[in-house]
């Protein structure tokens, strides 16, 4: 059964000198160096780092693996010293641990919890069973390694200032683009488009009734990016939603005229399975991407959209006690 937590967890505010914990649910990074420059920059801007016992451990058994993710996992939550948690890196993998995750450990001891990409499976289940709000950012092997002012002020930004989400700026780079204009209120539900997609039918899956949905994808052709939208709407998940927003689908193969055109037409095509008079809009500074927007997964947040393009988003609620 699928069903959407309409009472949210709030973690509180990172404040200088806590401790982040370091975890890998997904996959593992063969660049250890960018780990340790990482950890350095969480270091140098006044923060404690705890790494998991498993971190970026590689074991080609998936049940060992989970068994060590479960356990970094569960004690980082139980660790009343760690404030946040942020994730190693995307690829797969959190998927399988969904049925396995202790829910009563996270409810009871709700914190800060950072991640996309797989990631994005994590975090879903998170609010979809215990109402907690996380955050679909950046990574330590993919982004915080060295990341663009873009990318830093918005991560810093979320994390420790509780007045920060009330308005989030795209990146003067990503032009907006007006599929449908208007305004919505909802919560903002979504991630990685295959990994979404993957979990319909399943009990981690959030219901998108009244949401702002938002998606990504990478190194996805056309046609597969159809095939997974054609399968949220015929789950009727997308004509629930109060609005759409559309990241940054890169790296797609192929990239020829006739290509983009066709994904122009995709998009045009499934906003009109959205809420009729709901706002759509692509070019959000969110995805696979250097200068990538740090985003609340389950806050509830308000977006405007005008015809020319002009865009606001943000937060009518808390994102962080």
């Amino acid at each position: 059964m699928v069903f959407y937590y309409m009472t949210t967890l709030t973690p509180k505010a990172l404040r200088y000198g806590d401790t982040i914990g370091l975890i890998s649910p997904s996959s593992h990074s063969a660049y250890p160096d960018k780990i340790n420059q990482a950890v350095i920059y969480l270091e140098k801007n006044g923060y404690r780092v705890k790494p998991s016992r498993h971190l970026n451990c590689i074991d080609t058994d998936p049940a060992i693996a989970d068994e060590q993710k479960l356990h970094d996992l569960h004690e980082m939550f139980s660790d009343p010293a760690i404030r946040a948690i942020i994730c190693l890196r995307g690829g797969a993998g959190a998927t399988r641990l969904l049925k396995k995750i202790d829910y009563n450990i996270i409810a009871a001891n709700p914190k800060i919890v950072v991640g996309y990409s797989d990631i994005t499976a994590l975090s879903l289940a998170l609010f979809a069973k215990t109402g907690l709000i996380s955050f679909s950012g950046p990574m330590l092997a993919t982004e915080l390694y060295e990341p663009t002012p873009y990318t830093e002020e918005h991560f810093w930004g979320m994390l420790t200032s509780p007045s920060y989400a009330l308005s989030l700026l795209n990146h003067p780079d990503h032009s907006i683009t007006c599929i449908r204009a208007g305004s919505a209120e909802g919560r903002l539900i979504g991630g990685n488009l295959s990994v979404l997609s993957s979990m319909i039918g399943t009990p981690y899956l959030p219901g998108l009734k009244n949401s702002l949905l938002f998606l990504e994808e990478i190194n996805e052709p056309a046609y597969r990016i159809d095939r997974m939208l054609s399968h949220l709407d015929n789950a009727g998940l997308l004509a629930p939603c109060n609005g759409v927003l559309l990241g940054q689908f890169s790296k797609v193969t192929e990239v020829t005229k006739k290509e983009t055109l066709r994904l122009q037409h995709i998009f045009a095509y499934y906003s009109k399975h959205a809420h009729i008079e709901g706002p759509v809009m692509r070019g959000l500074s969110y995805g696979h991407i250097k200068n990538l927007m740090t985003i609340p997964i389950g806050a509830r947040f308000t977006m405007q959209l005008s015809p020319t393009g002009t865009f606001l988003l943000g937060a009518v609620e808390p994102v962080l006690a």
